[in-house]
């Protein structure tokens, strides 16, 4: 079911029937309903655990979801469209207050991304490793909203690289926002 919040059909009754929280995304499968992206991602990997997004040993699993987590916790939620809204309707926040907005806290989180992709000597194409895992999962849906919200992506060249990488592949392609069915 594609939900288009341009039209805010995410605060309508019938999507809150089907999530309470009124936010995106939703995942039905195998007869249920998924909310959040941490818990839907984390039930794809255990349903189908091949190619894993998570590498085998315990600490370098906690070097991939720290990378996660600075996109999930750090930059995502305050840059999101009810925080946004909410900057626009109740602050008075125009166009460029929120691009701003959303452009300090991208770049603090990018900044930080950069500095551990340097750091890592074993990093091949992607956040960790030679194949994507659950930071590139994360990535590259904040590089578009980066791009949306004008923000230069040149002092990142890191990401930029992981970002091109990714682009390469199928399934990053078939999941970017313009490839997707109600892209408008």
């Amino acid at each position: 079911m594609a939900v288009d919040l341009r039209r805010e059909e995410h605060l309508g009754e019938a999507f809150k029937a089907i999530n309470p929280q009124q936010l995106v995304p939703v995942l039905e499968a195998d007869q249920r309903l998924m909310i959040q992206s941490p818990a839907i991602i984390e039930w794809l990997e255990e349903r189908y655990p091949n190619p894993p997004l998570l590498p085998g040993d315990a600490g370098q699993r906690a070097q991939v979801r720290a990378l996660a987590a600075i996109v999930g916790c750090d930059i995502h939620p305050i840059n999101n469209r009810r925080i946004l809204e909410a900057l626009r309707h109740r602050f008075g926040a125009d166009e460029a207050a929120v691009n701003d907005w959303c452009g300090t806290w991208i770049s603090a989180g990018f900044d930080a991304i950069e500095a551990l992709l340097a750091r890592d000597p074993q990093r091949g194409d992607f956040c960790f490793g030679s194949t994507p895992t659950l930071a590139d999962v994360y990535l590259v849906p904040q590089v578009e909203s980066a791009r949306r919200f004008k923000v230069d992506l040149a002092r990142w060249p890191l990401v930029q690289e992981v970002d091109a990488a990714c682009a390469q592949l199928e399934a990053f392609r078939k999941a970017a926002p313009s490839a997707q069915p109600d892209a408008g």
